[in-house]
């Protein structure tokens, strides 16, 4: 948690014409909107801080549980099943029945809380849009507000989308896809709301205001009677999916709806709980209507277990997909561990976005696509994940080719085969080589996106991929390993060591994106900040938990002005 002298804050002054009616102990530092002053309003606060003092504590245990974890596994130990709960693994109980609304979830879409991105990805076809708080949005007072007033419309139908530039107005369709919602993880703070005298979880300030305004009119309208449903992020044990749990026993009662009316898909994309996933449908299994392969952060995660561990480097990330045996061995557990209680196995995400001005590039990355789909399908998976909307066609066809008219593989698809996999299975190295150009790309990638984070998108297109958060973690912590060994690039014949040559290829890259982004938007955005952040992480003798982390510090700003916390 972030404390209360992090953001240098005075209290504001007392003759503030316009202010926000809040409960006791709750204070918003954010800038005073009336648009905003419809989704903080005093009850939908007083149950955010009802949520805030209930679980503060619990989530404290939770992230010094980690901290905890971090220090066995830098010490030399390794993630493993868990002795103590084998009995959870080998019980033969399953979780509640999937709601009828989401059986079939063959093909969902994600994206951030924006507005024209809601109803285009509601209209594309999808039959699951994934609304994001978390990875695909930078965090600020703004986002975070009108994405909640966005969803809000989403749910009422009225929301529409006055687009000037192209003379085109936006509106939903008659068919739309079911509506899930990611808030941020349990590690994010949310700065611009302070609840007895410390920032609010990020995570219970997303949640809350969303549940409180829309649970009702979700249930009449999308859940048949079920809902609102949730995708939740970054866990790494069963001990933090006993909390979400209990924050939805109480939304639950609090709205006086049915026990198990809520349902969330958890992504496993941390390396800890892919030895968990038992454990976290078991505490969820009222709540639950899945795992998902959240293969990026995966990737992340796996980097940042091993920091400790010199003999566990990876290749060029470019490297790292499915068909490496720790990866391929973590989708087929899941899908194992997904049927066996009754629930979706759901797929990894499809990055590329369509290339409009070379056909023969966009065949090849449609092409790309269709083989990881198919291998998907085929494993046992019963939906995927896309980026763009021009993707939806495609795996929709691929997956209905292989599923026809069942709206899921989890009576059908068994997986038995899966249960013999190991410790090792899950943990073995990856093989690949690391380049000059994988370090190019990595430098390039990781100082964009953060400078597109710093002025606002989480989500971007980038060499003809949509990077969030977690692919520019990749990038960040795979720099960070390689220099903390003085690793060799050994796949192009180079020879030379990282430490060598990334103060130059920094300078190289930072040029080449001026280049290729032009002299004027590269003056306007937050490139040279972006630099010295991605830079500073790159290199600090001990690896920073989450790039956004430190780089919230610098887009959180209190109000009255003259009050900021941007440092």
């Amino acid at each position: 948690m972030i404390g209360l002298g992090s953001y240098g804050y005075t209290a504001p002054s007392s003759k503030k014409i316009n202010a926000y009616d809040v409960p006791q102990g709750v204070d918003i530092r954010g800038r005073f909107d009336e648009e905003f002053a419809k989704i903080l309003t005093k009850d939908a606060l007083q149950f955010v801080a009802d949520l805030q003092r209930e679980f503060r504590n619990h989530i404290k245990y939770a992230m010094e549980c980690r901290k905890e974890a971090k220090r066995r596994y830098n010490e030399g130990a390794l993630p493993g099943f868990d002795p103590a709960t084998r009995y959870i693994r080998e019980g033969k109980w399953t979780c509640a029945p999937v709601p009828p609304a989401v059986a079939d979830r063959r093909v969902e879409i994600t994206g951030p809380v924006e507005r024209k991105m809601i109803i285009n990805a509601l209209n594309s076809g999808a039959k699951v849009f994934m609304a994001d708080f978390e990875d695909a949005l930078s965090p600020s007072w703004e986002n975070l507000m009108r994405g909640q007033i966005n969803l809000k419309d989403a749910v009422e139908g009225t929301i529409t989308f006055n687009d000037k530039a192209r003379n085109r107005v936006y509106k939903l369709n008659n068919e739309i896809a079911r509506l899930f919602v990611r808030p941020r993880g349990w590690h994010l703070p949310e700065a611009h709301i302070f609840i007895d005298g410390e920032p609010a979880t990020g995570c219970l300030v997303d949640f809350g205001l969303y549940f409180y305004h829309n649970y009702a009119n979700f249930r009449n309208t999308q859940g048949q009677g079920f809902g609102p449903f949730f995708y939740l992020p970054k866990m790494e044990n069963s001990r933090e999916a006993k909390i979400w749990n209990s924050v939805f026993d109480k939304a639950e009662k609090m709205a006086g709806i049915e026990k198990g009316s809520i349902r969330a898909t958890v992504l496993i994309e941390t390396l800890p709980a892919v030895f968990q996933m038992d454990e976290i449908l078991y505490e969820l299994r009222d709540h639950s209507v899945g795992l998902n392969c959240g293969r990026w952060d995966y990737i992340f995660s796996y980097v940042k277990t091993f920091q400790g561990h010199p003999d566990r480097l990876l290749p060029d990330r470019g490297q790292v997909g499915m068909t490496q045996h720790f990866m391929r061995s973590y989708s087929d557990l899941l899908i194992r561990t997904c049927h066996r209680r009754g629930v979706h196995a759901m797929g990894g995400m499809a990055a590329q976005i369509p290339i409009r001005d070379d056909p023969a590039a966009n065949e090849a990355a449609f092409e790309l696509v269709r083989k990881d789909k198919q291998r998907e399908v085929k494993a046992g998976h019963d939906g995927t994940w896309a980026a763009h909307p021009g993707l939806i066609k495609t795996c929709m066809e691929v997956f209905t080719n292989t599923m026809g008219s069942s709206p899921n593989q989890i009576e059908t698809v068994k997986r038995d085969d899966a249960s013999n996999l190991t410790e090792d299975d899950l943990l073995q190295r990856p093989r690949g080589v690391r380049t000059m150009e994988g370090l190019r790309l990595n430098t390039r990638v990781g100082i964009q996106y953060l400078a597109a984070w710093l002025t606002g998108s989480g989500s971007v297109p980038l060499y003809n991929l949509m990077e969030d958060a977690a692919t520019a973690e990749i990038s960040r912590v795979q720099i960070w390993q390689w220099l903390k060994y003085s690793v060799e690039l050994d796949g192009d014949g180079l020879g030379v060591r990282v430490n060598h040559v990334f103060g130059r290829v920094v300078e190289e890259e930072m040029a080449r994106i001026e280049r290729e982004v032009g002299k004027e938007k590269f003056k306007k955005g937050m490139y040279k900040e972006a630099c010295k952040i991605f830079t500073r992480q790159c290199t600090t003798s001990t690896l920073d938990e989450f790039l956004t982390l430190d780089a919230y510090n610098y887009i959180v700003i209190h109000h009255p002005k003259d009050v900021s916390s941007k440092l």
